[in-house]
């Protein structure tokens, strides 16, 4: 990283002394701009100013902290673009500006802070800018009711500026004071932290890369983090009892950084509430209140234990990771809504003991040539198969006899060319196929007409192939042989009630009780 950033712990380093240096400038239309390379530890970013910039930057603080007005490298009117003028005032511009930061050591008037964008890249700046916005607008956006968006270079800088046990107030202004930040976080319900790729602005800084506290707040009800390492993340385990809704993407490499975020470095432990069997390091307090998790576009390679902290989940979102199979669901008793969608799946074999009570799964984009791991999902109601490795007909056959399944997807997949791919597809749920809608197409009266003739042939064909089989006609036979020596008056045998309340498996026509 070309920034490092400073780690979380007690012992805290002395604040280095920020510098300030013109590395050069150029002409742009008809004045020349200075560029200004600022250092702050291993923070350093440019900022770009014109000659008056810095006059007007000097008038203000003559005006407010009576600086030495010749402190400034006068005008100059005639030849003020020359070459040796421009390549002078650079090396004065930067004693300027030197002299100005050894002046105010400890935090910077507000308008050098300005000038020299310690608002955007800067501890002290970041957190007086962020207190004086709350301040401010602070109650409105809680009454609102809105998602608060903040990047993670904020709140490093909020987590760093506690850390430093500093005044909240050093400015002496009480707008910045950082109880403005802590008053505003701990109401706030709904929260977006989004980081950038790259270095952030016209800084080195990795911002994704910057470690912070999220237990300033208390009361989150939905929270959304983008571009952040996750490893990096702490404090999250603080909204545990308020959290519904969490969203984290591109910032993970494993559901325990996420769901276990202050105990990685436990190699057993076990969530809150279950039968300990042996030694255990830690008891891993629940997600009691999370029901939708997003954990889309990590990189995450396995579905690991650490799902059992998060038992009243109804909306999973795994999709574009890495996942190779479906394991350890069995513990997610109401999840129904799941997308595993772009992943690595090539086999779905005892998907149903993982998944009782789905109604909804997408599995686009994997490598599945075969659905046989998906006749007993009873209770499926949508299913996406787009861009999968489908090619035999004979596949649809595991959902066709699916009691709930209304839309189906299968667009992508090599069977998806076939001729008459729609009405072949719908034959297969036999008289359901005018409750299916396949592919987000709804099915017509003329399918349906070439669905049923489709059913007749293949009808013809079984029959066809019973009367041409000798040993089935001799089962046949056998059958009616041990029928007729039935003695009169004897009962036939007992047929046991099916549960109304379950679904029936649909038995295959293809058959009699003869055929074994």
């Amino acid at each position: 990283m070309a920034a490092a950033a400073r780690s979380f712990g007690p012992e805290r380093e002395a604040e280095p002394a920020k510098e300030a240096r013109v590395v050069g400038s150029e002409l742009v239309d008809t004045y020349t701009v200075y560029i200004i390379q600022v250092t702050d530890g291993s923070h350093e970013w440019t900022v770009k100013h014109r000659y008056s910039d810095f006059h007007d930057l000097h008038e203000k603080l003559i005006a407010e902290r009576k600086i030495d007005k010749n402190l400034l490298p006068p005008k100059k009117i005639i030849g003020k673009n020359s070459r040796s003028l421009v390549e002078k005032r650079e090396k004065d511009l930067e004693v300027y500006l030197q002299t100005l930061l050894a002046a105010f050591s400890g935090v910077a008037p507000r308008v050098l802070a300005h000038f020299l964008h310690f608002h955007f890249y800067e501890i002290n700046g970041i957190t007086a800018a962020l207190a004086e916005e709350l301040f401010e607008k602070g109650e409105q956006l809680l009454g609102a009711g809105e998602v608060f968006a903040i990047g993670p270079l904020q709140l490093y800088a909020v987590t760093e500026q506690l850390l430093q046990g500093k005044p909240t107030c050093t400015s002496g202004d009480a707008k910045t004071d950082l109880g403005h930040i802590l008053d505003f976080t701990c109401r706030l319900k709904y929260l977006k932290v989004s980081g950038t790729e790259g270095p952030f602005g016209t800084s080195n800084i990795q911002e994704q890369f910057l470690p912070f506290d999220l237990s300033i707040f208390k009361s989150l009800h939905q929270v959304e983090i983008s571009h952040c390492d996750a490893k990096h993340i702490r404090g999250l385990v603080t909204s545990k009892p308020t959290l519904a809704t969490m969203s984290i993407r591109f910032s993970a490499t494993s559901m325990k950084e996420v769901l276990v975020p202050e105990a990685l470095e436990f190699d057993e432990w076990e969530p809150e509430g279950t039968a300990l069997e042996g030694p255990v390091t830690a008891v891993i307090p629940t997600w009691q209140a999370l029901t939708t998790l997003d954990l889309s576009h990590n990189s995450i390679s396995e579905i690991d234990e650490s799902v059992k902290l998060i038992p009243k989940i109804e909306f999973l979102d795994l999709s574009h990771n890495g996942l190779l199979v479906v394991d350890n669901l069995q513990h997610l008793y109401n999840l129904v809504h799941l997308d595993l969608s772009y992943n690595k799946l090539s086999s779905l074999e005892g998907v149903h003991t993982k998944l009782g009570n789905i109604k909804t799964l997408n599995l686009a984009g994997n490598l599945l040539e075969s659905l046989s791991g998906l006749h007993k999902l009873y209770s499926l109601v949508n299913l996406d198969l787009c861009n999968n490795r489908i090619e035999q007909m004979e596949e649809v056959r595991s959902i066709g006899s699916l009691p709930c399944l209304e839309h189906v997807a299968l667009l992508n997949n090599p069977l998806s060319i076939i001729p008459d791919y729609r009405t072949k597809v719908l034959a297969q749920f036999g008289d359901r196929a005018s409750e299916v809608c396949l592919d987000d197409t709804v099915t017509t009266e003329k399918e349906l007409d070439t669905v049923e003739v489709l059913k007749a042939i293949q009808k013809a064909k079984e029959v066809k192939s019973k009367l041409s089989n000798p040993e089935k006609k001799v089962g046949e036979d056998s059958r009616l042989s041990a029928a007729a020596c039935v003695r009169p008056g004897s009962s036939p045998p007992t047929v046991a009630p099916t549960s109304a309340s379950l679904p029936q498996p649909i038995l295959s026509n293809q058959g009699t009780l003869g055929d074994e």
